[in-house]
């Protein structure tokens, strides 16, 4: 039986950090089957100190623009 990876993530700890603005853990995630880049830093609350991650996703595959390709082939 394959691992069925659909709507799964991993995120790894980033080895190779060297300024701030770069995510402190990486990795990837599957949302209804579209794959995407996943990041994370490890802030800390400014009202009470607690610590939380905050994210970003980013797809591996840039979404076309939405605009369909003309087909100037039809015949009228």
């Amino acid at each position: 039986m394959t691992y069925d990876n659909r709507d799964r993530g991993v995120l790894f700890k980033n080895e190779r950090k060297e300024r701030d603005a770069q995510a402190d853990y990486t990795g990837n995630i599957n949302v209804g089957g579209v794959e995407f880049w996943l990041n994370a830093w490890i802030k800390e609350s400014k009202k009470d100190g607690r610590k939380f991650m905050s994210l970003s996703v980013k797809p591996k595959v840039e979404p076309s623009s939405g605009t369909p390709e003309m087909n100037d082939d039809i015949p009228f």
